[in-house]
């Protein structure tokens, strides 16, 4: 019996070493235990561990981190009971600036935290709103403010746009271009700073009338009634007129090309007639005898005999001087002035000549009545 005592009181002193050992154990357990929180774009995981550095917890998730992934606090620090971990993961996002395209890997959660690490200028224009989440995002767009000098309409301005294109431009300066205008840099291409951008405005298929006069023609008649050398005009000229239209290209207010495209005669020319004498003259008069006597025979002489008796320096008084009875205004007016002030002071062949200057406008209508009593007319 005794031995039976001895050996229950061996299995309950084992038990209680278990007992011990379990409880010391557990005690062990709840004093090295730590719990962390663990964040990971957002989604948040309890982790119980028994300590280490923060990278022995991720290893524990099983979560790998890429070289631009953000970790905080570090890697290598040491976790602590409560202590919160927060993952960010790198994003692959397209950027197009200024239309160059760009691939970024970024740990910002929206556009507003990618502008910033790019930093742009915070007057860019971005395709996307500030706030929009970077993992919902495909691509951004991103145009930066740039200087751009306008030449149109006759003015030059100086405008900072984030237009991403000229026709952008031109559209928020309120320039409209036609079909038929220029443009120095195509609608489509992108805006660089300090560009400078001209329209030209072209305006074509514009008609210009103008009216102007059909110059007449001349018929020359001859006519065996006037002397040689003598014309006369028997059915005056008179010009027509047409109408001309003209087809038109302007650029910037200035007439550069113009096409005749239709022509009207509104009013026909009249042809002008002349008639041109074809009548021997008679024999010119022989030189005056000396002392101013009228010339032996000859037509003046005859003419002379009519008009004047043949009187060569008479001034009867009547307004009338010489052998041919010139007016002053007659004299005068054929040339008469440079041999003297009137016919009566002038030599018989001084006013011969100016006779034959007379009578080369006119004919002999000059002396109507006798002319025509001697046959010259």
């Amino acid at each position: 019996m005794a031995t039976a005592i001895v050996r229950r009181g061996l299995k309950l002193g084992g038990q209680a070493a278990v007992m011990v050992a379990l409880i010391l154990g557990l005690v062990a357990f709840v004093g090295t235990n730590k719990s962390v929180v663990l964040n990971v774009d957002g989604e948040t995981s309890d982790i119980i561990t028994f300590g280490g550095t923060v990278e022995d917890v991720l290893a524990k998730a099983d979560i790998q981190l890429a070289a631009a992934d953000r970790v905080v606090p570090a890697a290598s620090t040491e976790v602590q009971d409560g202590t919160t971990i927060e993952v960010t993961t790198a994003k692959t996002v397209d950027v197009n600036v200024d239309g160059t395209g760009h691939t970024i890997q970024t740990t910002g959660a929206t556009v507003a935290d990618l502008i910033s690490e790019l930093r742009v200028s915070a007057k860019s224009s971005v395709s996307a709103s500030l706030d929009t989440s970077l993992l919902s995002l495909q691509g951004l767009s991103i145009s930066t403010p740039k200087t751009v000098t306008l030449l149109a309409d006759g003015q030059t301005r100086q405008l900072e746009t984030t237009a991403g294109t000229v026709g952008e431009v031109l559209a928020e300066a309120g320039i409209a271009v036609g079909s038929s205008d220029r443009l120095s840099v195509p609608a489509r291409a992108d805006v660089a700073d300090g560009m400078t951008l001209k329209v030209t405005r072209v305006v074509s298929g514009t008609e210009d009338t103008v009216t102007e006069p059909v110059p007449f023609e001349t018929r020359s008649v001859e006519d065996a009634e006037l002397f040689e050398g003598e014309k006369k005009v028997t059915e005056a000229g008179a010009a027509g007129e047409r109408i001309l239209v003209f087809d038109t290209v302007v650029v910037d207010g200035r007439e550069v090309n113009r096409v005749l495209v239709r022509e009207d005669v509104t009013r026909e020319p009249v042809t002008e007639t002349v008639a041109v004498g074809t009548k021997k003259r008679p024999a010119p008069a022989p030189a005056a005898a000396p002392g101013g006597t009228a010339p032996a025979g000859g037509a003046w002489a005859a003419l002379a005999q009519c008009e004047s008796g043949g009187n060569w320096h008479i001034n009867s008084g009547n307004g009338y001087y010489g052998g041919l009875q010139f007016s002053t205004q007659s004299w005068l007016g054929a040339g008469g002035g440079a041999y003297a002030p009137v016919a009566s002071d002038a030599t018989p062949e001084q006013q011969i000549a100016v006779a034959e200057n007379l009578r080369a406008n006119g004919g002999w209508g000059h002396w109507p009545s006798c002319a025509r009593k001697l046959g010259l007319l």
